[in-house]
């Protein structure tokens, strides 16, 4: 599996509504995409919990054939179109585990942690995936990037996503034509 995102910044006066409505249009379109696992439509709002306005959807790819399929598609274009071409971050699925199958998520959380020099990244991977989910997680993923030694844990909510260390998110739609797919627990 792989993960992939890509974050646009908008402006602090941005209308957030702007992006609630485009993907209420248009965010379905993804939800039969073959070798998608789930996107997750999130957003942050500047204010008390972001910094910045940004609309980041998030990826679990079953196959790199999808992924690169997406890249290259329509769909990827109308965002090139109307955002210009965002960096996209891709990872190594180091687990994806459900805690509540089939529900839908309100919120997520992204925490971004550096895999520390002087500890073998085996230890750490095992330590960061032993955990047990927390009340209201509907899912989570682990997810690497070797090239920054980069962790990065993606928690999916059914209420409000707590408050704690990493950003936090509204999940505007879930689109998951092959989420039954994703194998519970560790991938790696």
């Amino acid at each position: 599996m792989h993960a992939m995102q890509y974050e646009i910044v908008l402006p602090a006066d941005y209308d957030m509504d702007t992006i609630r409505t485009r993907v209420a249009a248009r965010g379905h379109l993804l939800d039969d995409f073959p070798g998608l696992g789930l996107k997750a439509y999130l957003m942050r709002e500047r204010g008390a919990d972001s910094p910045v306005n940004s609309y980041a959807p998030f990826y679990l790819w079953n196959t790199p054939e999808g992924m690169n399929s997406f890249l290259w598609s329509p769909p990827f274009q109308g965002v090139v179109d109307s955002f210009g071409r965002p960096e996209v971050r891709h990872w190594t699925v180091l687990s994806y585990e459900e805690n509540a199958p089939g529900t839908l998520p309100a919120s997520a959380t992204r925490l971004r942690v550096p895999v520390p020099d002087g500890i073998p990244p085996a230890d750490f991977v095992a330590e960061s995936l032993d955990r047990t989910p927390a009340p209201g997680a509907v899912a989570s993923a682990v997810v690497i990037d070797p090239s920054r030694w980069e962790l990065v844990h993606l928690t999916l909510w059914e209420g409000e996503a707590p408050r704690g260390p990493g950003d936090r998110f509204e999940v505007l739609h879930l689109s998951a034509p092959e989420r039954a797919k994703m194998a519970a627990g560790r991938q790696w």
